[in-house]
């Protein structure tokens, strides 16, 4: 979670377009990837091997499905902490080592550590609170949701 200096990335056309595509569904195929590099002109090697380079250079931070835990019988939570600047690193690492922490973000608020968690059911949820909390010694506030709202995010490259 500390913050780094990097140098953009400089994508050419082929990687603008594969980094768009690949913000849309993937086909629900044995070779999704193929089926991509078939719209876009290229190989599925091609595909693979510049999806591969845009994750290990940052571009593409992260790759994979979205799940609705809700409709799946399970839960998801905001939750955030107010760590001590000489343990956020610490912190971190322990909260990013439970499997049910979906992504964690330093914010420069009091509560500066936030993250979800993406449990099984919703009981999941304290359990995993509770965990964190007694690793740490740090309260976990959580912020269930009252409403979802859809906004279909997407980053133009």
């Amino acid at each position: 979670m500390v913050a780094r200096d990097r140098t953009p990335a400089v994508l050419d056309e082929t990687d603008r377009l594969l980094v768009n595509a690949l913000q849309d569904d993937l086909s629900l195929d044995h070779r999704p990837f193929a089926t991509l590099a078939e719209k876009l002109g290229l190989s599925e090697d091609e595909v693979l091997t510049r999806t591969k380079a845009l994750r290990e250079e940052g571009v593409l931070t992260r790759f994979g499905p979205f799940f609705d835990a809700a409709a799946m019988g399970g839960a998801f939570c905001l939750c955030a902490m107010a760590v001590p600047a000489d343990r956020f690193d610490t912190v971190m690492t322990r909260v990013n080592a439970h499997p049910e922490v979906a992504h964690n973000y330093e914010r420069t608020h009091r509560l500066n550590m936030w993250f979800v968690l993406a449990t099984e059911t919703p009981g999941g949820i304290k359990d995993a609170a509770d965990r964190i909390e007694g690793e740490t010694g740090i309260k976990v506030h959580c912020f269930p949701k009252l409403q979802e709202f859809y906004i279909g995010f997407r980053v133009a490259a």
